[in-house]
């Protein structure tokens, strides 16, 4: 562990280059104490790496001006999970996904011969593909203007469309874009602090020559869940109670989001052996989308002005299936 460790180390002060960090940041990075990074640092030393630690305010631990190590480290999982990176349709949207396929290429040129054949050997039996079976890639006709003000740190004017269907114009900080479930979504900087734009929604984008400075020590993947996480608090709410069988529960869970299953209120089963689950739909017209196709297993109970717009959908249905339905010709069987 401890040789592990005192690579990681290494790599860490290689990759600041002339940058100096502390102990206590290497410490924190490496889960250490500070006392162990000291101790570390002296080993570095004794074996020859130009390490040096300068005290003071403004002080820190750095290597030598232009000294790079050669060494990779890699161990046998990190060999495996490297090769089994594919190269997903996010990275192609924003042009990518052939310098992925180029670097690994590089890498694998770059390991000894018996990772290269661990990374292969990884390769034929992990494959990862991020796209769902039913659900095409949104469109984002302007995702290379946002990836560029992402990538040159310059406002970029919306124009854009939400939830609702309402347009609206603004002028934003574009500081990253996040992929998530084969949807793109831009965190970007607003006069009401950091905010999430997704992609698709974007009507209109035109790159300006303002530059802007993105706030110090922004990070985001923190950003993005704690934005993420304040979402889930805030999203509309439309709570339905259903009265459902075995067999509709079912039909329920597989149109509804994993993570929400356990969150489901559930009474007491009738002699009809039927269950009350109480579902949050977020909207009425997703309520009604997801259930006229489950069936007969899932009755509303509430609310009422649910149950009538479901039934006015099942009367004209009726009006156009019904009687045609009722006439369909029975498949002669088979004699015999």
């Amino acid at each position: 562990m401890r040789a592990d460790r005192l690579l990681s180390l290494m790599l860490l002060l290689q990759r600041a280059k002339s940058r100096q960090l502390t102990a206590e940041d290497l410490a924190r990075r490496l889960e250490v104490s500070a006392r162990t990074i000291y101790r570390d640092l002296d080993a570095l030393s004794s074996a020859g790496v130009p390490v040096y630690a300068q005290r003071g305010p403004s002080g820190g631990i750095a290597l030598a001006e232009g000294w790079q190590t050669t060494l990779t480290g890699l161990t046998q999982p990190e060999v495996q999970a490297l090769a089994a990176v594919a190269a997903p349709g996010a990275l192609a949207d924003i042009g990518l996904s052939a310098a992925l396929e180029s670097g690994l290429i590089k890498l694998s040129a770059a390991l000894p011969a018996v990772h290269r054949s661990l990374a292969e050997h990884a390769r034929q039996r992990l494959h990862v593909d991020a796209s769902g079976w039913f659900q095409g890639r949104e469109v984002v006709p302007h995702l290379d203007v946002l990836r560029e003000g992402v990538w040159q740190d310059r406002k970029v004017w919306l124009a854009y469309r939400d939830f609702d269907g309402e347009a609206s114009e603004r002028v934003v900080e574009p500081y990253g874009l996040v992929i998530k479930a084969d949807r793109w979504y831009l965190v970007a900087g607003t006069e009401r602090g950091p905010s999430i734009f997704r992609g698709a929604r974007v009507a209109g984008a035109r790159l300006l020559e303002a530059a802007f400075a993105r706030p110090e020590g922004f990070d985001l993947a923190a950003c993005w869940k704690a934005l993420s996480g304040r979402f889930a608090e805030r999203r509309a709410s439309y709570v339905v109670s259903l009265r459902v069988t075995g067999d509709g529960e079912e039909a329920l869970r597989r149109v509804r989001p994993g993570g929400e299953h356990e969150r489901w209120g559930r009474g007491t089963c009738g002699r009809d052996g039927k269950s009350v689950v109480t579902v949050d739909f977020e909207r009425e017209s997703i309520a009604i989308s997801q259930i006229v196709a489950l069936g007969r297993g899932v009755e509303v109970v509430e609310p009422a002005a649910l149950r009538a717009r479901l039934r006015e959908i099942a009367e004209d249905l009726r009006a156009v299936y019904g009687a045609r339905g009722a006439a369909a010709p029975r498949r002669a069987g088979r004699k015999r």
